[in-house]
């Protein structure tokens, strides 16, 4: 929304980064403003503002700012350019693009330095659809460009409400973003020119069409999630877990591997040693469906715990902006934001100094329907041309000492539709995934079984027995720690076995093996059909020693197999051996 007379004011007072502004004319909550100091110019937002005393967060490092120093309000909130290019690019909360920076200030990020995130000098090929005499509305299509292998579709404006009659286009051909490419008038008759690019303020959640019920699985190459904690595309999950516990790896495996077309990582108050490898392997690696470089497909948003903590909450809102941009392309999108507790932090951190009545552990009061906003703007979306656009969202959540229990953990568990428990017992055993499978759920596992139900029958009912032997398994694993091996029936020995080969078997993977790291569905079906098999037998054992060595080297001929590439002669030698092997023992 934009004004004709900007407002102004004078800094009277300051907090950290908080600063209390006095002000002339007119301005809303959320805009952008500008403090103006001799040598430097510091990005701030209007968070409250009370009769001509405005309370702004500044963006950046506040040394220098004094008694006085005048304020500029821009009459704009805080905006995300959306418009092609933003795909291969690192940004920083604001979006600025990184590596430009870098380029202009040092490797060292001078503060007050903006730069616009998308190459005002490159040409795209353009090719109109829509024509002279169109009636169109917000979202509709004008006309694409080829974005690396995506039909990047350019819209009208998402911020142009009402009618547009299409009076002018252009013709095919090359240009940069900021060519008119088409223009039309509205109700009232007033003339409007569309370019390439658009903004939308990053805080309103960005959708126009119809949300539906998501109903497709989002595979992801790891067997524990795919299999027994499903997600779907257009839904919502969190890894919550302490330090340590592997939360980052398992974002970073979702971001190679995920069957999306977009991903958008967010890393919001990380440490910049972990962003700076997605960063440097990023280039190199090759995305399993398509075979091109991962980057292609990739948006990266830094904001690491040694940049401005007041930009955290900011990267979290371009990220899904971004997202909801590529959704309304009919694209499959998945966001990725690593880590929200520090986004809290940062809002508990603003909250003591607006002098709010603090919630429970000091957080503010509203910390989960800022949560709840964030992650309600997931979802699959119905589009007017028949297309269906998904956003999936993922977070990471990193409580203190481990403990779920505390407020940002809890406030994520009531919204999410997937869970993913990361155990520090687990980690610290070398499992990967540390995913604790006796408290992790997903609300997704019976749309996912009806679907797979078609390639490998009672897949449901056989991830739920699944599910049962684990916790029956664990509940005798901690009675044999008491009474010994010797001390239990026979029978519960057996169901021990069989959870360990489960376990070991086939929740574990190896991360760095080549044919292990990303197990396809196509490759899970059969492998999970075989484990089921080995959980309906009923075997014949003289001892318990018996049984023991039976099981350990079946599970080691299945990790071995796993190892071997799928369809390989040695794959299927390895598979036939283990089912005879099994067979003959029952």
């Amino acid at each position: 929304m934009k004004m004709k007379n900007k407002a102004t004011g004078k800094v009277v007072k300051a907090f950290g980064n908080l600063l209390h502004v006095e002000f002339q004319g007119n301005i809303q909550q959320g805009e952008v403003a500008f403090v103006r100091l001799p040598d430097v110019s510091l990005k701030a937002e209007v968070i409250e503002i009370a009769g001509k005393d405005a309370k702004i967060q500044v963006y950046e490092d506040t040394r220098g700012i004094e008694f006085h120093t005048p304020v500029e309000f821009t009459g704009h909130l805080l905006e995300a350019e959306l418009g092609p290019g933003l795909l291969t690019s690192i940004l920083d909360g604001l979006q600025n693009p990184l590596e430009k920076v870098a380029d202009a200030t040092g490797l060292f990020l001078t503060r007050g330095v903006y730069m616009p995130p998308l190459d005002r000098s490159k040409h795209w090929d353009y090719h109109p659809t829509a024509k002279v005499g169109d009636v169109l509305t917000r979202g509709d299509s004008l006309g694409f460009t080829m974005e690396g292998r995506f039909h990047h579709e350019i819209m009208v404006p998402f911020s142009s409400f009402g009618d547009y009659k299409l009076t002018w286009a252009i013709k095919e051909g090359s240009y940069t973003i900021d060519t008119v490419v088409a223009k039309a008038v509205d109700e009232k008759g007033e003339e409007r020119s569309f370019t390439m690019l658009q903004r939308w303020p990053v805080k309103n959640a960005l959708f126009e069409g119809e949300k539906v019920k998501p109903t497709e699985m989002m595979d992801i190459g790891m067997r524990i999630i795919d299999t027994q904690f499903p997600l779907l595309k257009g839904g919502t999950f969190c890894s919550p877990g302490p330090f340590g516990a592997g939360k980052t790896v398992l974002q970073h495996h979702l971001s190679k591997y995920a069957s999306v077309d977009i991903v958008v990582v967010v890393a919001c108050g990380e440490r910049a040693g972990e962003v700076v490898e997605v960063l440097r392997t990023f280039p190199h690696l090759v995305d399993p469906h398509t075979q091109e470089p991962l980057i292609n497909r990739t948006v990266i948003i830094c904001n690491t715990s040694s940049m401005p903590v007041s930009a955290r909450e900011a990267s979290i809102y371009m990220g899904a902006t971004i997202a909801e941009y590529y959704r309304q392309m009919g694209l499959n999108v998945l966001l990725l934001a690593d880590s929200t507790s520090r986004w809290a932090q940062a809002m508990r951190e603003m909250s003591g100094r607006l002098e709010e009545i603090p919630g429970e552990e000091a957080f503010p009061a509203y910390l989960a329907s800022r949560i709840s906003s964030f992650y309600e703007r997931s979802g699959a979306l119905q589009l007017k041309n028949g297309k269906l656009g998904t956003l999936t969202i993922g977070g990471t959540v990193s409580p203190a000492g481990g403990n779920f229990e505390e407020p940002v953990t809890q406030a994520t568990l009531s919204v999410v539709g997937a869970f993913h428990g990361l155990s520090r017992a687990r980690s610290d055993a070398r499992k990967y995934p540390a995913i604790d499978p006796l408290i992790s759920w997903s609300k997704y596992t019976d749309v996912v079984s009806k679907d797979l139900e078609k390639q490998a029958e009672g897949w449901g009912h056989n991830v739920r027995k699944a599910a049962l032997l684990l916790k029956e398994g664990d509940e005798i694993a901690k009675r044999m720690e008491v009474v010994g091996e010797e001390g239990i029936a026979f029978q519960d020995m057996i169901t021990y076995l069989k959870r360990e080969l489960y376990e070991f078997a086939y929740l574990q993977q190896n991360a760095f093996d080549k044919e292990d790291a990303y197990c396809t569905l196509e490759r899970q079906i059969p492998l999970f059909k075989l484990v089921s098999a080995i959980f309906d037998a009923h075997f014949s054992f003289e001892n318990h020693d018996e049984a023991r060595s039976f099981f350990l080297e079946l599970q080691n001929e299945i990790k071995n197999m796993n190892f071997m590439p799928f369809k390989s002669e040695r794959y299927y030698i390895a598979f036939a051996h283990i089912e005879q092997k099994f067979q003959g023992a029952k």
